[in-house]
């Protein structure tokens, strides 16, 4: 998973409209900004370089599991899940920039501090973040969880400064869930502003996609939980990492499906459904519930791109762009991320090859 995992593995956007991109950003912060200014803008399956994810034993530990883009005034960042370390200190949120373009070159720039609550839940690293801003401030989401457990909490945390890792001050637990207290998992967040309020969508296998409302970045209210996502014929019900975007009247709910982490034997995939209302009822291509099973396939093993997932989707200068993590059948399964865009037909994504 995105939050199914147990080796090396943010995020997201900084919106290129005045209503939804990938987070809760509003207005093209790019529009009168010299580093955001593309006239010709990387389009297709963009070439990547720098530092795009690598795993030397020993030697080198570049993380990319599950990244998340966010877009600032001056340099795109990526967001990851953390190095797998130990329960007594573990992983934390992992981070690289590009300075350049949206095809690099990236370059790591280490790991933001671990707040100490998390220890509790027996975490070996941080998972699955993703990044917004919102009134003029970034906000960081971040999952804590291990492997197979809904014992598991999503944390948030907020900075002015993001490119300063020490910055980042932590605001606790904002969900959290317990074997035999909760059917969800919280772990896996999006969050979003739509509809005139904030949202975030979030869960893993159990009970599936879960939504709700927020009152602010930090505080998720007590409304109405809503199950947007579930493949109950399917064992496990293996559906996770959710985002939702908004574009041309629909919202649509991308998720990874199937089995993660596990190297070039990963069957991860990336799915899709579209609603007419952010709470749903999402359909797919053909028509069918997602909460009953459905989801068109946009996007699976490829090539050396294997079991691609852990997906974040950033909009600006007129393109979606989607970013997941593959694992190189060429490098032995090593975790790299990939950019690249969006096309539409009938109001249905189809992904750039």
């Amino acid at each position: 998973m995105n939050g199914y995992m147990w080796m090396l593995c943010i995020i997201v956007v900084v919106a290129a409209g005045v209503f939804l991109f990938n987070g809760a950003s509003f207005a093209d912060r790019g529009a009168n900004q010299q580093h955001n200014k593309q006239e010709n803008p990387p389009t297709g399956k963009l070439d990547m370089i720098g530092d795009i994810g690598d795993y030397v034993p020993g030697e080198i530990d570049d993380p990319v599991h599950d990244p998340a883009l966010l877009r600032t005034d001056d340099a795109y960042y990526v967001f990851s899940t953390g190095i797998l370390r130990s329960v007594d200190d573990p992983g934390g949120i992992y981070v690289r920039k590009s300075e350049g373009t949206l095809e690099g070159p990236w370059e790591a720039i280490g790991e933001i501090p671990v707040p100490e609550w998390v220890t509790d839940y027996h975490s070996e690293h941080l998972w699955a973040p993703q990044a917004i801003e919102y009134d003029n401030t970034y906000y960081l989401y971040y999952a804590v969880s291990s492997f197979g457990s809904n014992r598991s909490a999503i944390g948030v945390l907020s900075s002015e400064t993001p490119h300063d890792l020490n910055s980042w001050v932590d605001h606790g637990p904002i969900l959290t869930s317990e074997p035999g207290v909760t059917d969800y998992n919280a772990i896996d967040s999006h969050v979003f502003e739509a509809e005139g309020s904030l949202w975030i969508v979030y869960g893993s296998h159990f009970s599936g996609i879960k939504l709700q409302k927020m009152d602010n970045p930090t505080d998720v209210s007590s409304g109405e939980l809503v199950t947007l996502q579930n493949r109950p014929s399917v064992q496990h019900n293996p559906v996770e990492a959710p985002t939702i975007i908004e574009k041309d009247g629909y919202y649509y709910l991308f998720t990874s499906w199937d089995q993660c982490c596990a190297g070039t034997d990963s069957s991860y995939k990336i799915a899709v459904g579209r609603a007419e209302s952010v709470a749903g009822p999402y359909i797919d291509q053909q028509g069918q519930p997602l909460a009953e099973g459905g989801g068109t396939v946009i996007l699976e093993s490829e090539g050396n791109q294997i079991g691609p997932g852990g997906q974040d989707i950033f909009q600006a200068y007129g393109q979606d762009y989607l970013i997941h993590h593959y694992y190189d059948g060429d490098a032995a399964g090593v975790i790299r991320m990939q950019i690249r865009t969006l096309s539409w037909e009938d109001h249905w994504p189809t992904v750039d090859r």
